[in-house]
């Protein structure tokens, strides 16, 4: 497809208002210290940028300065048990990231001695880094002259270029255009045109008269400029249904067991289920027990909408073997997504 677009990013013009206007995070290495010489560290941008993935920066925060309290570098990471990691990752969501983290920083200290490649090309090498994150860590830690093109940059893209058609449309063309502004301060650039995304032409607002790209944005002269990107058309989302079981003992302690470690929510910890599928089975208890109703759970995920009956019974401990019984104050510490954080609140634990 051919598209007329707007005229090149004036990057000297954005790195200007990023010098004024960084954000502060506490992964970042700012304008300011990266004049005086200061260098990003790879490590803590790679893992920024991992759980950045699908997740605001608000929301991460917390996490990463979690992680890097455990973990200070990628030797501490990859010397690290997988539940470990796994279980400090609870309540990001998309838990294939985790698996992912884990042995890339592993094979980051037995390939590359604990060092980062600095190239793009390099860093795809390695596990659960693809073109956006390779692009990301090599520009903003090594200056490398590449287009990052991120969910942020999309929106400022396609406002800036007043783009007619879906962005997931004319994704090549647009990291073609973008690549052609990136300036010797690559990472500088990257970022700042994340945060121009993050906070001036953001989903629902558009501050045009901040904005360093106003006066060549075609958005801004339409007078609404949040009406781009155009949307795509969205398929319904299905539906899929099942059942969770809470077990107890007689002390309240709670059964929990792990899930196969590929597949959605691989090697997380969940409370036994049935199948999930279209039409909802009929129960089939794990195990003997007064079982009671207590409610349904609803969790969205990208392309399936899950709807849960959850049940709970005390139950006898006998015959059960393939999980562990965790006591209700522990269960803070354990590796459970929100999904079944849901069912155990649903059956009265916290």
């Amino acid at each position: 497809m051919h598209l007329s677009l707007a005229a090149p990013i004036d990057a000297p013009a954005v790195l200007g208002w990023y010098d004024r206007h960084a954000r502060d995070l506490p992964w970042r290495v700012g304008p300011l210290d990266r004049a005086r010489g200061i260098k990003p560290d790879p490590y803590r941008i790679w893992l920024s940028e991992v759980m950045l993935q699908q997740t605001t920066v608000a929301a991460v925060k917390n996490y990463f300065l979690r992680f890097t309290s455990l973990w200070p570098t990628v030797h501490d990471l990859a010397a690290a048990p997988l539940d470990s990691v796994l279980k400090e990752w609870a309540g990001l969501g998309y838990y294939a990231r985790a698996r992912n983290l884990h042995a890339c920083a592993q094979a980051v200290v037995e390939r590359h001695g604990g060092v980062f490649p600095q190239s793009a090309e390099a860093l795809q090498t390695l596990p659960g880094i693809g073109a956006y994150t390779s692009a990301a860590i090599a520009a903003i830690c090594f200056d490398e002259p590449v287009a990052v093109l991120d969910g942020n940059l999309d929106r400022v893209l396609a406002r800036y270029h007043g783009l007619p058609v879906p962005v997931r449309d004319v994704k090549d063309e647009l990291r073609a255009a973008l690549q052609q502004s990136v300036p010797q301060r690559a990472g500088d650039y990257a970022q700042a045109m994340m945060d121009l995304g993050a906070t001036i032409c953001a989903p629902r607002t558009a501050l045009c008269m901040l904005c360093p790209l106003q006066p060549g944005c075609l958005a801004t002269r339409t007078g609404n400029p949040t009406i781009y990107p155009v949307k795509p058309v969205k398929a319904d989302r299905p539906v899929r249904n099942g059942h969770a079981y809470v077990m107890l003992d007689t002390d309240g302690d709670v059964y929990l067991q792990s899930r196969p470690s590929k597949g959605l929510l691989g090697g997380m910890t969940e409370v036994p289920g049935s199948d999930w599928a279209s039409e909802l089975p009929a129960p089939t208890y794990p195990a003997e027990g007064d079982w009671r109703h207590r409610g349904q759970v609803v969790h969205v995920f990208t392309h399936f909408r899950l709807e849960l009956e959850v049940w709970s019974a005390h139950v006898a401990p006998a015959g059960l073997d393939s999980g562990w019984w965790a006591e209700p104050q522990a269960l803070k510490g354990e590796a459970l997504p929100t999904l079944y954080r849901k069912v155990l609140a649903a059956a009265g634990l916290k």
